[in-house]
């Protein structure tokens, strides 16, 4: 039986990195670059049986689709499952790909797009505004994270095999929960410290005055803030709407509040 060396898994690990998304199409998604990252396995697997190294590219050329991360988890399991039985039990190595790509691909969406992405750009973002050279750092030191953990993924999968339909996928399961109200936390907190408009409207009356701003801290503290963010968030969930048309509207609106003032003034100079 021939042997997969880590020589073999680092070469797989580097073509699913960079080359799972070429050849990208609406019939079968990631399924060609799914075959070429196989490749350096399937050539040794299969290197003196001509039919099954066939059957393999068939097989593997088939519909795949799922988040790049968690890719290398499945990618790892058919190794290890492929280096055991090869192509007797076809059925089973893409029984394990369809299985799995779906549920994963909602894990790694939510685990390294949403919630890693946000929190390591909100952070990095706010400490470089704050004049902290870490801030232009942490997404270089998170992204080399990111490939360590890819990697990691990628032993995982071929040492587990089979196991991982069902083992490793309840652990992800609760990690994404977990993972999932860190992120929210994260970015509840970063809310009022990002979005910092303040509300210059002062009413003035003898020897009292009236502070808008004060009053709206009283009744609760990053009220504004919050509410720009709400504001956007149900512009999103609007059919036409996307993050791009929504850049516009609070430009639109940024305009609109930072003249605020400006506005009211003009208007009552007119009575």
């Amino acid at each position: 039986m021939t042997k997969i060396e880590k020589k073999d898994i680092k070469k797989v690990y580097w073509r699913n990195l960079f080359g799972l998304q070429w050849g990208w199409n609406y019939e079968r998604m990631q399924g060609l670059g799914y075959s070429w990252v196989m490749m350096p396995v399937i050539k040794k697997l299969y290197k003196d049986k001509s039919k099954e190294m066939k059957l393999a590219l068939e097989t593997h050329l088939g519909y795949f689709n799922t988040s790049q991360p968690m890719s290398h988890l499945i990618i790892g399991a058919d190794i290890g499952m492929e280096e055991q039985t090869g192509m007797k039990d076809a059925e089973a190595i893409v029984g394990l790909k369809t299985g799995l790509m779906g549920p994963l691909a909602g894990v790694g969406d939510t685990l390294f797009l949403a919630i890693f992405r946000t929190i390591v750009f909100s952070v990095s973002s706010y400490m470089a505004l704050s004049g902290s050279p870490i801030g232009l750092l942490l997404p270089l030191i998170g992204g080399g994270i990111l490939l360590w953990v890819r990697y990691l993924f990628t032993n995982i999968g071929y040492k587990q095999g089979a196991k991982l339909a069902t083992e490793f996928a309840d652990q992800m399961k609760t990690l994404t929960n977990a993972a999932s109200i860190l992120g929210l936390t994260v970015v509840g907190a970063l809310i009022p410290a990002v979005v910092t408009y303040v509300l210059d409207f002062k009413y003035t009356m003898g020897k009292v005055t009236l502070n808008a701003q004060d009053m709206l801290n009283q009744i609760m503290p990053g009220l504004l803030p919050l509410s720009i963010v709400l504001f956007s968030y149900w512009l999103l969930g609007k059919k036409k709407m996307n993050s791009t048309k929504l850049i516009f509207v609070l430009i639109a609106l940024g305009m609109l509040l930072g003249n605020l003032k400006n506005i009211f003034s003009a208007i009552g100079g007119l009575f």
